[in-house]
């Protein structure tokens, strides 16, 4: 049985060689489960699919190994996708130093990256207000109707 997901990524993993059937070709992840499916009396004595199988009331006439990987692996996918999991906080103290925690950049992380940076930049609050869209296009006609006034005379 692995005990971590990085085992069970493992195309050598100990619970893939446990397997009674033995083959020269590497056994990825899902393989060894879908192989304990294949090898179980849910499919190959009543017939059902793997899939219907791995659901209930069936998977409770799994055999226990099956059960095993079964678990171990939706645990180990959960774990790559679910958010909770992300650190998100503040900075570890070793990771931060005293000026960066002074001038708040880069405090708090989000998937290991600082959660504010990247954004416009400080702004002191007397900046310009930026010009309306429609103003700027305004300009832009009038300097091309302008140009092409000229290039007529």
């Amino acid at each position: 049985m692995p005990s971590s997901c990085k085992e069970l990524r493992k195309p050598d993993c100990s619970h893939a060689l446990s397997l009674q059937f033995q083959t020269n070709l590497e056994i990825r992840p899902g393989e060894a489960l879908a192989q304990c499916l294949q090898e179980s009396d849910c499919v190959m004595v009543q017939r059902n699919s793997a899939s219907d199988c791995l659901r209930s009331p069936l998977v409770e006439t799994l055999p226990t190994k099956c059960q095993q990987l079964k678990k171990g692996f939706g645990e180990c996918k959960r774990g790559m996708v679910d958010m909770r999991k992300r650190f998100r906080g503040n900075m570890p103290v070793n990771y931060k130093t005293m000026n960066d925690a002074e001038g708040g950049k880069g405090y708090q992380l989000y998937a290991g990256r600082p959660a504010f940076a990247g954004g416009r930049g400080e702004t002191d609050g007397n900046e310009p207000a930026p010009k309306d869209w429609r103003e700027v296009e305004n300009e832009q006609y009038r300097k091309e109707q302008a140009a092409a006034a000229a290039g007529k005379k």
